[in-house]
């Protein structure tokens, strides 16, 4: 079986060892990115369009056809913004996104990064954590083949990747000795293994649809 695959947020960490993956991996026949800004990376597998303003599919709706999987890897900082805002650029935005690739494949595996401590009950405290939840709770109800919410904690850095957080990196750089350590821990991934999990889970599926690190380092095997 050779799966296409819809990419956002390839500039950031996850969509960046997403997208290495899916170039690297042979069962992937093509990798399409939407991006706001140029990825910077030039594959035979690859195709890239920039779109300054998501809410605006339409003019790209057309090219958004013949796809396997959409990996979701688009995100904010809530840091800053009110929930209304958030709510916005999260909920609102991934929302007409999915209902958008699912109506032109309902045959799609369709997987959104969310976050460790996401709340799919809607209703606590942590104003993040609620958004994330009723964002991962719209994308369950839509058709999609099959949806997956991956909900990754510490995720460490491989094959080049930097995250687009400064500190993140200089925390990054003082841990890196220890780094064959840390990937021993079954509480700990890898952006190399977000990015296999994700394509196993379009290949074989999963048991669970919220993934956690030991489901993504378990699903990333083989």
């Amino acid at each position: 079986m050779k799966i296409k695959v819809i990419i956002t947020g390839t500039t950031g960490m996850v969509g960046k060892g997403v997208l290495l993956e899916c170039l690297d991996h042979p069962k992937v026949e093509s990798v399409l990115v939407v991006n706001r800004s140029s990825v910077n990376v030039t594959h035979p597998k690859l195709r890239e369009i920039l779109l300054s303003n998501f809410f605006d599919l339409y003019s790209i709706k057309d090219q958004l056809s013949g796809y396997n999987a959409c990996f979701f890897c688009l995100g904010v900082s809530a840091d800053g913004m009110d929930e209304r805002e958030y709510m916005h650029y999260t909920y609102d935005l991934t929302k007409y996104f999915a209902e958008t690739v699912v109506e032109l494949n309902p045959n799609m595996t369709f997987n959104y990064v969310s976050g460790a401590g996401t709340d799919h009950s809607e209703n606590g405290e942590s104003m993040w954590a609620r958004v994330k939840g009723r964002t991962e709770n719209v994308i369950l109800s839509l058709p999609f083949k099959q949806a997956y919410m991956f909900r990754p904690g510490t995720i460490l850095p491989e094959s080049g990747v930097k995250s687009k957080v400064g500190w993140y990196n200089s925390i990054y750089t003082v841990l890196r000795p220890i780094f064959p350590l840390l990937k021993q821990l079954k509480s700990i991934t890898t952006s190399t293994k977000v990015g296999k999990a994700m394509i196993n889970s379009v290949l074989r599926g999963y048991k669970k649809k919220y993934l956690k690190n030991r489901d993504i380092n378990r699903l990333a095997r083989g």
